[in-house]
C-alpha cells in the first residue's frame, strides 16, 4: 500500500465519524506547544489535548526561531492564546551532528546554511522559553515555560 493510500484511507475511516467542524478557531485553553518533529512524540497525548484545545507548532528540535515567534504571535494577538510551553525531549536527533557535519554531507548547496543542531536539551528549552519571554511582539503578560519529555518514561521535567 503506498503512503498516499495509507493516508487517505485513514482519512476516510476518521472523516466518517468526524463531529468536531463547529470548533472555535481559537484554542480552548488559549496557550500553544512548541515542540520537536520526533515521530516519538505525541503532545495531544501527554499533555492530555483535544482538538481545539492549543496550537501545537512542531519543528526539528522544537527550537524558538524567527519563524515559531512569528506563529506565536499570530496565535497571541489574533487568536487569543496567553501562555506557550516549550517541550523539548531526551534522545533528540539534534543532538546527534553538528552543521559542518550536514554541510559536509549535503554539499556546497548547504554552505553557511544552520540547521541549529545543540549539545543540550535542557539548556536549548530555557534559551527558546527566553527567546519568547523577552520578544518585544508579545506582551510581559504572555507566560513561557519549558519542559523536557522523556521518550523512555513519557513523562515531562520542568525546566
Amino acid at each position: 500500500m503506498s503512503v498516499v493510500d495509507e493516508v487517505t484511507a485513514a482519512n476516510e475511516r476518521y472523516a466518517s465519524g468526524f463531529a468536531k467542524g463547529a470548533l472555535p478557531m481559537p484554542p480552548g485553553r488559549k496557550f500553544a506547544v512548541v515542540t520537536c518533529m520526533d515521530a516519538r512524540l505525541d503532545p495531544a497525548k501527554f499533555l492530555g489535548l483535544e482538538e481545539g484545545d492549543a496550537h501545537v507548532i512542531r519543528n526539528a528540535g522544537g527550537l524558538v526561531n524567527d519563524e515559531t515567534i512569528r506563529s506565536l504571535v499570530i496565535s497571541h494577538h489574533l487568536l487569543g492564546t496567553e501562555d506557550a510551553v516549550v517541550v523539548g525531549h531526551t534522545d533528540c536527533g539534534m543532538l546527534t551532528f553538528t552543521n559542518e557535519e550536514l554541510q559536509e554531507k549535503l554539499g556546497p548547496e548547504a554552505e553557511g546554511i544552520d540547521f541549529e543542531p545543540f549539545p543540550d536539551v535542557a539548556e536549548r528549552v530555557r534559551q527558546s522559553v527566553e527567546a519568547i519571554r523577552g520578544n518585544p511582539l508579545l506582551p510581559d503578560s504572555f507566560g513561557a515555560t519549558g519542559f523536557v519529555y522523556d521518550v523512555h518514561t513519557g513523562q515531562i521535567d520542568p525546566v
